[in-house]
């Protein structure tokens, strides 16, 4: 643990209410008897950064036996990113990754041009009642990078960056903030955090990324005296000095943002890519089914289903 004197705020009353350019109420989405609340993509906002996806996991309690069974599916140009607070699950994929992952470690999959995977509780976890929650969020790449081939990366608890400082604790996730940067590796300028704030503590986002967004998952913040429960996400203006306090149960925090991308993403299932025609075509191969020959593989250990396009008819 590291005491970094860039995370202490230089001005404790900085910014105004003017500064929030955007504030996102999540919309709740079932994928696949588990809710989660899903804050990008928004109506008013499509990405913050290159963050293109953002859902709230849980908190879900399960009693024994039961869990989370996301069956294979694909991914396109885009990297995943996968952060718990409680709980675990196996992630496979067709790259032969069996990983599990557990609170304060780090799951970042470059889908590339294409990638299979599946997230799942575990046999040993399902033997007991237990809870889950975390947020999963996309990065879209660089259009340079996004018909690269896949990779996977893990990286422990103990090899992010954390800070501290009076009042607060913040786990580095990914890019550069508060004069350190993560292990992981990325393709574009970016930021992503975990911070958790004591009643009253302040935090000041960093101030050299063009784009700048948190999300409160728990307890509240003040922004120049207003007050913004969890289940809120807000996007600021750039480069205006902002800092946030923690309200009087404290707060936990993911702050993201970077730099933005050279043109417009498109979305379509589970695929993003700079134009509708890579979407068309990533639709196709997966409608098409070839998993020994074609584009996707199913991941070994996980290959007996895996989840239809919209529309398809399922297996």
């Amino acid at each position: 643990m590291s005491w970094m004197p860039d995370i202490e705020p230089s001005c404790p009353a900085a910014g105004c209410l003017e500064d929030i350019e955007t504030l996102i109420v999540p919309r709740a989405r079932d994928i696949g008897g588990f809710e989660v609340r899903r804050a990008l993509p928004a109506p008013k906002r499509q990405m913050v950064g290159p963050f293109i996806f953002f859902d709230q996991m849980g908190p879900a309690e399960f009693i024994r036996e039961e869990g989370i069974d996301v069956r294979p599916h694909p991914h396109i140009g885009l990297g995943t990113v996968t952060y718990l607070y409680q709980g675990e699950f196996q992630h496979r994929d067709s790259l032969g990754t069996n990983q599990m992952i557990y609170p304060g470690a780090v799951n970042w999959m470059v889908a590339g041009n294409g990638v299979t995977h599946s997230e799942r509780t575990s046999p040993t976890t399902r033997e007991q009642a237990h809870s889950l929650f975390g947020i999963q969020t996309w990065v879209a790449l660089p259009e340079a990078d996004e018909d690269k081939p896949a990779s996977f990366a893990h990286h422990g608890e103990q090899t992010l960056p954390l800070l501290s400082g009076e009042g607060k604790e913040v786990r580095l996730i990914l890019g550069t903030a508060w004069g350190e940067r993560s292990p992981v590796q990325t393709f574009s300028e970016m930021f992503y955090a975990d911070a958790v704030l004591a009643p009253g503590a302040k935090l000041p986002l960093p101030d050299h990324h063009e784009d700048r967004g948190l999300y409160v998952t728990s307890g509240a913040i003040l922004v120049a005296g207003e007050r913004f429960e969890s289940g809120r996400m807000m996007v600021f203006r750039p480069g205006d000095a902002m800092t946030v306090v923690a309200g009087e149960q404290g707060a936990r925090l993911m702050l993201l943002g970077g730099e933005t991308l050279n043109g417009p993403r498109y979305i379509s299932w589970n695929f993003v890519a700079s134009s509708r025609e890579k979407l068309e075509a990533a639709k196709q191969a997966w409608v098409e089914g070839d998993f020994e020959h074609g584009r996707f593989r199913l991941p070994p250990g996980d290959a007996e289903e895996f989840v239809p396009f919209p529309g398809q008819t399922a297996r």
